[in-house]
């Protein structure tokens, strides 16, 4: 139609999941976030995982992870059963949402600027995804190699997770050289839950490589298997899934002093560069 006026396009806002990793693992994404602010202003995990539209156990499940990633623990969670438990943010807690935030605010204020400045805005949106490396691994503790000790074929790496936490991981050499393994650099270790072997005798002797003592804080029961969650120093938690009769042999309980136990051939380790 002559004289007509182009349509204005409406200016593109940021709308994508905004994500940081650590340690290749995916730390930090809004959904985390919201948790994060919902159980700053309510102090509680379960009224927190209603405002943010996740079940109580998936809320759990994203405390513990952002807490075994994080250098310092972002939650000081007490679980409570149905009516839930006194839950705060740490400082450290308090500090990702202000960085998170001031990112989220940042990446804006570009995007604003590059609209202005590009006629092809639209294909900026490619440039602000974030790649994160996804697993199946259950647990995944971030932490430093101390030692790496190689032999013909394979090496033996130690990793400090803190808090006086060691894990030991058996790979190749090959594996070690590809991951450019040496004291001083981070490292995570993946372990699959049902790798991970539970003993409330924390004294038991065994030839896991890995003993890590704790305390159970929670048990999930399923028809056949259960998974055991195992609260560790620093405000980790390492998961296991043994079955219905292990648990009720073992006479495994919330509260009560637990040890898990590794085989270091079943310790993966991940680098994020």
């Amino acid at each position: 139609m002559a004289g007509a006026r182009p349509r204005r396009k409406k200016p593109l806002a940021l709308v994508g999941d905004l994500a940081l990793d650590r340690g290749g693992q995916r730390y930090l994404a809004d959904r985390r976030i919201a948790l994060l602010e919902a159980i700053g202003t309510l102090g509680s995990i379960t009224a927190a995982a209603k405002q943010a539209g996740l079940s109580y156990k998936a809320a759990w499940d994203a405390v513990e992870a952002m807490n075994n990633l994080a250098e310092r623990p972002l939650v000081s969670a007490a679980a409570g059963g149905a009516r839930g438990g006194g839950s705060r943010l740490t400082e450290e807690g308090r500090r990702a949402v202000q960085l998170y935030r001031g990112l989220e605010s940042g990446l804006q204020h570009v995007l604003d600027r590059l609209q202005e400045q590009t006629p092809d805005a639209e294909r900026l949106g490619g440039l602000l995804r974030a790649i994160a490396l996804r697993t199946s691994a259950r647990n995944q503790l971030r932490g430093t190699v101390r030692r790496v000790r190689r032999g013909a074929v394979s090496a033996e790496v130690m990793l400090d997770l803190g808090d006086g936490l060691m894990i030991v991981a058996t790979i190749t050499n090959t594996a070690a050289d590809e991951l450019r393994l040496a004291p001083g650099r981070a490292a995570t270790a993946l372990i699959k839950a049902s790798w991970v072997l539970l003993s409330p005798d924390t004294a038991v002797r065994t030839s896991a490589r890995n003993r890590l003592a704790g305390t159970i804080s929670a048990i999930h029961r399923g028809p056949v298997q259960c998974e055991v969650r195992l609260a560790l120093a620093g405000g980790r938690t390492l998961t296991a899934v043994i079955t219905r009769g292990s648990v009720r042999e073992l006479a495994l309980a919330p509260g009560m002093p637990c040890c898990a136990l590794v085989k270091a051939s079943h310790v993966l380790i991940a680098v994020n560069d």
